[in-house]
């Protein structure tokens, strides 16, 4: 959106939040961290503002802030002012600002598994707000906690009510946090990496919602995201942070078409797209951001940039660079152009294609149910229900391809990944390694087998010990399966391993913590191959990175494939990144798979409806383009598959959906060669 089409408050200067000079420090054991130095931005009512940057730069600590939310004792308000509908927020008293935080101001938090309580049911922690700041009674509280679910995209929110936070998917959790800050039609809502955990379809229902919102109830929203196709499409302003600091803020379109800052460059480069050619590397910002502890004097992206100069060693202010757009930099008025292109280097022999070897993995028939207790069984009763997770997937992948997993939340993925892990027992069908069906292999039988299939876990910091050293965590399974001949040799080998995913060898010491998060996704990657795999599941190893960090794992990862020879399941629900690092794709919806072929063909030529929507809903970085298009939410509910639809799981969804689909199950065949698809329309 425009300067010129914003929200009529925001050309009055209706200011809902003004942020003033905002510092805000923590104490550590080491020393004052200054996480948020000094900044200043305005948020008009029905605006939508979005504040983007690398991991610890201080997005989130800045709106923690807002809410009087910061860790105590620790962290604190250093200096600056927060202003909120006319009241300093800072001179409240906490009681005051309780009766705003949830009810004026609300939050969605990144991380769901851990904002929800683990022992109260989602229906009582969706039902809280309403009754403590609306004093709605049990009953009314109950009716419009279940709105609020299916409002976010939850089927069967009567049911989800009596649900555990554990017991929901990581999208289901999110939606759940968006619902209970929703509840109470805040003035001012603060997302922080709302979609992250979410699936392009439901994104797009979630951010078609929160816009809707702002627009009609005037609803100010400030988001905070690493998706730069998301800002694109929903940002009124963006406030570009980098350590700390704002290094650049202006319209959407300023920001995107026009950048003034060589960090705001590199961001741009960074984001696979859709729309570009896949032929070459993703570019990345090498280097890593200062340490807050002892930040450089002067521009602190110097030591990273290609721009640098002398004058870097002071301070650059941000300063105007055109109407409505600042930026802090000395040669920013060298950077008035479009975003450049990225140098058209193509990418090393055997990454463009696959070089395909025999098959690794085979897939036939796979099926995953889990029973659990029926909805309205009674205390006594031990009646159950059958949710189908996996039901008869079928593919293949060969020796150095990689296969890309992709679908909705809770459509089966990362089961299917547990199962050819045997971390789950399938309820039928085959799993084949090399030829030999390791489907009814035991623990004892599988042990061999571990050294050639590994896994790249989601969320790098739940799956490393907080207790043991980044050493002791990659040697462990060297010394466990008895790969090295002493401590010694464990060591040399753990360099080794730090060196081939980029690490240096000094990081041996630091532990999980001490680390960032593409830094501990690398560490993940490192443990996955001590065991000198030959077949890796990465379930969505990207997803909760930033950008610039997104590409150097991504980058990574290839070049290991051309080097060792890996082959990869690579499950993710970013449509782009799967584009660039997949030589096959296969689309799953509610259990089976929809679609399957070369990755050039299914993006450039989609059979099945669902794929399409996939595509469509896709955002994609470019103000222009994506206000230029109708917003395309894929209509109708996502199934419970506690009873998934008669027919063809996705009739229900489909626009092209006819009697036929309701009553017949559409077998996956070939329509073009190598180019399946489920559906009886085609």
């Amino acid at each position: 959106m425009t300067a010129a089409s914003a929200p009529a408050a925001s050309a009055s200067g209706d200011v809902l939040l003004e942020i003033d000079d905002l510092c805000v420090e923590f104490v550590t054991s080491r020393g004052v961290i200054r996480a948020v130095d000094g900044i200043s931005y305005k948020v008009h009512r029905g605006e939508i503002v979005a504040i983007v940057g690398e991991s610890g730069c201080g997005k989130s600590v800045s709106s923690l802030a807002v809410m009087r939310l910061l860790a105590q004792p620790a962290g604190r308000i250093a200096g600056g002012r927060i202003r909120f509908d006319g009241r300093d927020l800072l001179a409240l008293s906490a009681e005051e600002m309780r009766a705003i935080r949830g009810r004026e101001i609300a939050m969605i938090f990144q991380e769901p598994m851990t904002s929800l309580n683990p022992v109260l049911a989602i229906g009582a922690q969706v039902m809280e707000p309403l009754q403590i700041h609306l004093g709605l009674g049990d009953a009314a509280a109950r009716r419009r906690a279940a709105e609020l679910l299916a409002l976010v995209g939850i089927t069967d929110p009567d049911r989800r009510l009596d649900q555990y936070p554990h017991q929901l998917s990581g999208g289901m959790r999110q939606r759940v946090m968006i619902a209970i800050a929703l509840a109470c039609d805040p003035k001012l809502l603060i997302a922080d990496e709302p979609t992250t955990a979410l699936d392009v379809t439901i994104q797009a229902q979630i951010l078609e919602l929160m816009k809707d919102l702002s627009r009609r109830l005037g609803i100010a929203l400030v988001v905070i995201t690493h998706n730069l196709g998301i800002v694109a499409r929903y940002a009124d302003r963006v406030n570009v942070m980098y350590a700390a600091r704002i290094v650049e803020s202006g319209t959407a379109d300023e920001i995107f078409l026009r950048p003034r800052h060589p960090y705001t460059i590199g961001l741009m480069r960074s984001v696979p797209r859709l729309d570009r050619p896949r032929d070459r590397r993703l570019e990345t910002i090498e280097g890593l951001p200062p340490n807050l502890l002892a930040p450089p004097p002067g521009c602190r992206f110097a030591p990273r940039c290609r721009l640098v100069s002398t004058a870097c060693d002071s301070v650059p202010p941000l300063a105007a660079v055109g109407p409505d757009h600042l930026s802090a930099c000395w040669r920013s008025a060298e950077l008035g152009g479009p975003t450049p292109e990225p140098e058209p280097a193509t990418r090393p022999a055997g990454m463009a294609a696959a070089s395909r070897g025999g098959p690794v993995a085979v897939v036939d028939g796979l099926t995953k149910h889990f029973s659990i207790r029926a909805k309205d069984a009674g205390f006594f009763s031990d009646a159950r229900a059958v949710v189908r997770a996996v039901d008869g997937v079928s593919f293949t992948v060969h020796a150095g391809e990689t296969l890309g997993l992709v679908g909705e939340s809770g459509c089966g993925k990362t089961t299917v990944g547990r199962l050819l892990l045997k971390l789950e027992e399938a309820s039928g069908g085959t799993v084949s390694f090399d030829g030999v069906d390791v489907t009814g292999f035991d623990a004892r039988r599988m042990r061999p087998l571990r050294r050639e299939i590994q896994v790249i876990f989601q969320d790098p910091f739940a799956s490393l010990n907080p207790r043991m050293t980044i050493g002791d965590i990659v040697a462990e399974p060297l010394r466990v399966h008895g790969l090295v001949a002493d401590r010694s040799a464990a060591r040399e080998k753990v360099v080794e391993l730090l060196g081939k995913v980029g690490l240096y060898a000094y990081m041996a010491e630091r532990y999980p913590h001490e680390l960032s998060g593409g830094q501990r996704q690398r560490v993940g990657i490192a443990r996955a191959l001590a065991f000198g795999p030959r077949f890796i599941v990465c379930d969505e190893p990207v997803s909760a990175l930033d950008v610039s960090i997104q590409a150097q794992i991504v980058n990574l990862l290839e070049d290991l494939q051309r080097e060792f020879g890996l082959s990869y399941l690579f499950i993710a629900h970013d449509l782009a990144v799967v584009r660039h690092i997949a030589h096959r794709v296969a689309v799953m919806y509610l259990g089976r798979i929809m679609e399957i072929a070369d990755r050039d063909e299914i993006y450039a030529r989609p059979l099945h409806p669902y794929t399409q929507a996939l595509l469509d809903a896709a955002p994609s970085p470019d103000p222009i383009s994506e206000r230029a298009r109708a917003p395309r939410t894929l209509g109708g509910e996502l199934p419970s598959p506690l009873s998934p639809p008669a027919g063809c799981v996705f009739h229900t969804r489909c626009p092209r959906a006819e009697a036929a689909c309701r009553a017949e199950v559409p077998v996956l065949r070939e329509i073009r060669p190598g180019h399946a698809a489920a559906c009886i329309r085609i």
